[in-house]
């Protein structure tokens, strides 16, 4: 995904006064993205969209797999479960039927640096959307009895991703890259961390983490900005108070120079073997973050990209190859994912490395970077055409960024990506060490051939 915040060399924004709504974006179709920081270091972020029926609230809380240490893996996915099995006002069935009874969706999901809970509602529902979410961030009971019935749930879950070779191969590639550290365990944990989770540890983890200073509420629609600011002020009510700011941008670690370790693999009696061919990446606030996204869409983002081109159309070697860019606070991933029989691994693997190692010698032609850029920026506005990736947008910039940049800001920086940018980028990446993650019918002695 592209970043829409500043580069790390950039000056950070000045802190607006707390109450002071920010107008962020307008367009001349009457839209509006407006921020207001509330007492207590919680911040409101609202997307006006006047021609839709619809509004999307997404509750954000700047905590992931990231900040888990390893006997407590899995604890902030396992926390995004188990707050809607109920509140102190609540139960399960009562927040279910509340939101199917107006027709909405409500759901929830865990990435490496955050946490969001989100509904989907006509605009006139708003109101319950905003009292139902917040009730579940700040009032969950976490019972103990509800911890053991969800935690079947959630070892059903890993068993579900270990059954599906195409996801177990990833993150199989974040722990060959990132070794034993946040980065490199999974955000479901592992069947003997989520074993031995206990009530405690799960309830403790919400009331630390669950603060004020790390919550961002975030709504896009057809809203108006002090309309979500009332009923966010009444839901959260006293815990709007005190002088804390917002907790701190996330730069993260030192980013590794090389994978820690070159190979990975699950041996599994599988038709087709899925490999990622990966290395270390860039993290989102570099400022070449744009070169490498035109350098991913050629190389292996669409139909027409090289990897595409000559491993499936031209040899018919597979019939799902592609790259992509990972971006993290301070690190990240380029990876390659390919899944063939295993007797065509050895020459999918020699075709991607040859074509790498091609593109960080040579860069991209004149053609692949306009197309690359073309495509990006197509997918960037077609990617935001509903209230739910915008409400995502709002959230992501203002955890993972700490400013919001219009669209036609990121689509600027986009069309001044040139070909010698795009070639610096690939002349540094592309030489890195590699590693490489396989799931199929394999030992490990057969790594060292691949």
């Amino acid at each position: 995904m592209i970043g829409t915040g500043v580069g790390a060399a950039a000056s950070a924004p000045v802190p607006v006064p707390v109450g002071q709504t920010q107008l962020l974006d307008v367009d001349e179709f009457g839209g509006r993205v407006e921020r207001t920081e509330l007492p207590g270091g919680l911040r409101v972020l609202t997307e006006t969209m006047p021609g839709v029926l619809s509004a999307t609230l997404g509750i954000w809380v700047g905590v992931g797999s990231r900040d888990e240490s390893p006997d407590v893996a899995g604890s902030s996915h396992f926390l995004e479960h188990l707050l809607f099995k109920g509140t102190t006002s609540r139960s399960a069935l009562e927040i279910a039927t509340a939101m199917d009874a107006v027709g909405g969706e409500m759901n929830a999901f865990t990435a490496k640096e955050h946490t969001c809970y989100y509904a989907n509602v006509l605009a006139s529902d708003l109101p319950l959307a905003v009292t139902l979410l917040s009730d579940l961030v700040t009032e969950a009971c976490n019972t103990a009895e509800d911890l053991e019935s969800e935690r079947t749930v959630v070892l059903e879950e890993i068993a579900m991703r270990d059954d599906e070779p195409s996801d177990a191969v990833h993150d199989l590639f974040s722990e060959t890259l990132f070794g034993d550290t946040p980065l490199g365990r999974s955000v479901l944990g592992t069947v003997e961390s989520i074993e031995g989770l206990t009530r405690d540890d799960v309830d403790g983890w919400y009331r630390a983490r669950y603060a004020m200073p790390s919550i961002v509420v975030t709504a896009a629609g057809r809203v108006e900005h002090q309309q979500v600011l009332d009923l966010v002020t009444a839901a959260f009510g006293s815990r709007l108070a005190g002088d804390a700011r917002p907790a701190p941008l996330r730069l993260g670690d030192v980013a590794p120079e090389k994978p820690a370790r070159p190979a990975g693999l699950i041996a599994r009696r599988t038709e087709q073997t899925h490999l990622l061919l990966g290395l270390p990446g860039m993290g989102r606030l570099d400022d070449r973050r744009y070169a490498a996204a035109v350098l991913d869409a050629a190389v292996g983002g669409g139909m027409s990209s090289r990897l595409f081109q000559e491993i499936r159309e031209k040899r018919g070697l597979v019939y799902s190859v592609g790259s992509a860019l990972t971006h993290y606070a301070g690190t990240g991933s380029f990876s390659v994912y390919a899944g063939c029989s295993k007797k065509r691994v050895p020459e999918v693997l020699r075709l991607v490395r040859e074509e790498l190692a091609r593109v960080a010698a040579e860069g991209l032609t004149t053609e692949e970077v306009v197309r690359g850029r073309g495509q990006l920026k197509g997918n960037l506005v077609l990617g935001l055409e509903d209230t739910g990736s915008r409400m995502s947008r709002l959230g992501k910039s203002e955890l993972s960024y700490g400013e919001y940049l219009p669209v036609r800001e990121v689509l600027a920086r986009l069309e001044a990506v040139d070909e010698t940018q795009v070639r610096a980028v690939a002349a540094e990446l592309l030489t890195r060490d590699t590693c490489l993650a396989v799931v199929g019918p394999y030992r490990e002695s057969d790594l060292d051939r691949l």
